[in-house]
């Protein structure tokens, strides 16, 4: 993958340190030949993907999303944004960041494909050492406000219950024992 430079050009719509909540915000991210290859080197590009991809800071003491330089087996880019044929220029897509996406530090990054569904190029929305331009997903927790009123609504009925009912045991106790 290194062995292939960056011909594809990927911002995104996101600012450094950004946090986006998923199921709600929404990423932007454009992408196109990067001008200062030759030109013909995209001529082997058929489709694009672009995938949203772990930063390394999320990554430690996580084998699941550990970078690989072998495509195959690599977990750094698990979650799909888009797939489209290639165009060298002025390709953009707004991606609703999906309800599943966990809490982490991401970046984006472009995958060029040629006609036999090899990798030939890609770009990102980082740096090299995938240090800059990184932005946060705030995963949903699944918790509302209205669970957490019922649980303390049941919470507390299930305690006065407890001593409701210890409370008639004794007095039924203590009437069968003065019979």
């Amino acid at each position: 993958m290194a062995a292939h430079g960056e011909p594809l050009w990927s911002p995104s719509s996101t600012k450094a340190g950004e946090v986006l909540k998923a199921g709600q915000d929404q990423l932007t991210v454009t992408w196109s030949y990067n001008q200062t290859f030759p030109a013909g080197t995209d001529s082997a590009y058929k489709t694009v993907k672009v995938k949203l991809c772990y930063a390394p800071v999320s990554q430690v003491d996580r084998a699941w999303r550990k970078t690989v330089d072998n495509l195959d087996k690599d977990k750094t880019c698990q979650f799909k944004v888009v797939a489209k044929p290639y165009g060298p220029s002025n390709n953009s897509f707004t991606w609703t960041v999906e309800k599943d996406i966990p809490t982490a530090t991401y970046f984006v990054r472009a995958y060029a494909y040629n006609s036999n569904g090899d990798e030939a190029a890609f770009g990102q929305t980082t740096d090299a050492h995938k240090t800059t331009n990184l932005f946060e997903i705030q995963a949903i927790t699944g918790r509302h406000m209205s669970l957490d009123i019922a649980s303390v609504c049941f919470s507390a009925f299930s305690i006065v219950s407890l001593f409701g009912f210890f409370y008639m045991e004794k007095r039924k106790g203590k009437l069968a024992q003065q019979k």
